[in-house]
């Protein structure tokens, strides 16, 4: 019975790879190819290549042919620090996507530019997401982002950032600027669905009023693997003895913890903070 449950979710877990790989390619070869956009990462550099070969060579390249060999670094990356499940099931993935994008054929849904630009960012939000739900990633900078962060500690939002900048600096330079504006707002929409769909990287603060202390840090540390520091208080119009627990948890993780102190101690008080940034050690749930 286990081993027939452990194949069912092997296989929607590929389903789940497989569609976000076909709705990657769908997005490139209709509303980016359409709107001449520019994706960040590997793939905008690949679309950049590909835009200047037609435009100014006159030559087709294939996107397999460039987005793979960008990706041979970020998946040794992959195997040597964060994990070879997670590697071998993202680059199926890439490869999938990209070998999807040079079969499919390009496909005109709207010429509004910015219909496309929003689109484009909702569409290819949800394909990152279908990934990063099934424990895997769509490739590229997501390598070395998940290492910088998960390993080393540092958040590479902001170099990832500049980089895309740059990019969209040169694809306006060689091309047109509102080609890269529109580019921008596309990319605010997807960093938006991803932000608000996929929450591992995010954290939220728990600050719980109770009368259970140890059982409660025993149970978030069951649930999450994360501590708690407990401090001593006194309610302020009963007067009587409490104590207050502070712990730092994955906000993926917040509903299941609010349910379990509850099991824990229903009398508990619990009060959940949006945390915006951490310096220390925080504990990640490690990847295969």
């Amino acid at each position: 019975m286990k081993e027939s449950t452990k194949s069912k979710k092997i296989i929607i877990k590929f389903l789940m790879l497989t569609l976000s790989a076909v709705i990657f390619a769908f997005n490139t070869k209709s509303f980016i190819r359409t709107g001449n956009l520019i994706p960040g990462g590997f793939a905008g550099i690949t679309i950049l290549v590909q835009q200047i070969g037609r435009q100014f060579f006159n030559v087709e390249i294939p996107y397999s042919l460039l987005y793979l060999p960008l990706n041979a670094i970020p998946a040794f990356i992959g195997l040597k620090y964060i994990g070879k499940k997670f590697t071998f099931e993202s680059f199926y993935v890439v490869i999938l996507s990209s070998l999807l994008t040079d079969i499919f054929p390009n496909i005109t849904i709207t010429y509004e530019p910015i219909l496309i630009a929003i689109f484009a960012g909702i569409v290819s939000g949800i394909s990152c997401v279908l990934c990063l739900w099934t424990g895997a990633s769509s490739g590229g900078t997501d390598f070395i982002s998940i290492y910088m962060s998960e390993k080393k500690g540092i958040d590479s939002w902001g170099y990832i950032l500049g980089a895309n900048i740059v990019l969209l600096v040169i694809a306006g330079v060689l091309f047109d600027f509102d080609r890269a504006l529109y580019s921008i707002i596309y990319q605010y929409v997807l960093t938006t669905i991803l932000g608000t769909l996929y929450k591992r990287y995010q954290q939220d603060t728990l600050l719980i009023v109770t009368n259970k202390p140890q059982e409660i840090i025993a149970k978030i540390y069951e649930m999450t693997r994360h501590d708690a520091t407990v401090i001593d208080g006194r309610g302020g119009y009963s007067g009587d003895e409490k104590h207050i627990l502070y712990s730092v948890i994955g906000r993926d993780q917040a509903d299941k913890v609010i349910k379990g102190v509850k099991e824990v101690d229903p009398e508990a008080f619990t009060n959940v903070i949006q945390t915006e940034q951490i310096n220390g050690r925080f504990y990640m749930t490690p990847k295969s």
